[in-house]
């Protein structure tokens, strides 16, 4: 196990956040086993400037409050009432800022992982987009606000500085501001990538 990422990590801005958890590992334990991998794929979702954010419009309330807290902390959310999406809350509070966690490279428990992802044909598309790897890792709603430093879902350390590619966020096309923003990072040449950076405006892979 490495060193879990300290609180003031994440107390940064987004998008420096999202370059930051490249190459960490995230992991959640559960009664069945933990199980974790590489994160190699973010997107950075920039709040009251970004009109593709759930705290856009500056409404703590509802699902988006854990945002207005400090960073470290889980906001996990459903799409298409059915897959669960897990951003790393970023930033000070009252600044509400988060970064989406859209693949991994899986490296720990893959079994258990395959079990809960039947419909994945190899190791690259367990966790190939937000919803697979939630899915892989039993990341639901029920873990929406938990500390990111604690001993249920966590963030290690990374042994490496990555190379990076940015470009824009996948499926925020209908956001007039900021869609087109390169505000997706994956690591470079990585395989484990959901959406190859040059495809990410023609798929929305989940």
């Amino acid at each position: 196990m490495r060193e879990k990422l300290a609180m003031a990590v994440y107390q940064t801005d987004g998008l420096t956040l999202a370059k930051r958890l490249l190459g960490c590992r995230l992991v959640h334990k559960t009664p069945e086993g933990a199980c974790g991998g590489v994160i190699v794929e973010t997107e950075a979702y920039l709040g009251l400037e970004d009109d593709a954010a759930h705290s856009y419009k500056g409404r703590p309330e509802g699902r988006v409050n854990i945002q207005y807290g400090p960073g470290g902390f889980a906001y996990i959310y459903l799409i298409y009432g059915m897959h669960s999406c897990m951003n790393v809350v970023a930033n000070r509070p009252g600044v509400p800022e988060a970064v989406l966690i859209r693949a991994l490279r899986p490296d720990e428990n893959l079994p258990l992982m395959a079990l809960r992802r039947p419909k994945a044909k190899n190791d690259r598309q367990l966790c190939a987009g937000p919803g697979k790897l939630c899915a892989a890792l039993a990341i639901t709603r029920a873990q929406y606000g938990l500390n990111l430093t604690e001993d249920t879902l966590w963030i290690e350390e990374r042994a490496a500085e990555p190379l990076i590619t940015a470009s824009p966020r996948i499926g925020v096309e209908y956001a007039k501001l900021c869609g087109g923003k390169p505000w997706r990072f994956t690591i470079t040449g990585d395989p484990y990538v959901s959406v190859k950076p040059k495809e990410a405006l023609e798929r929305n892979d989940l």
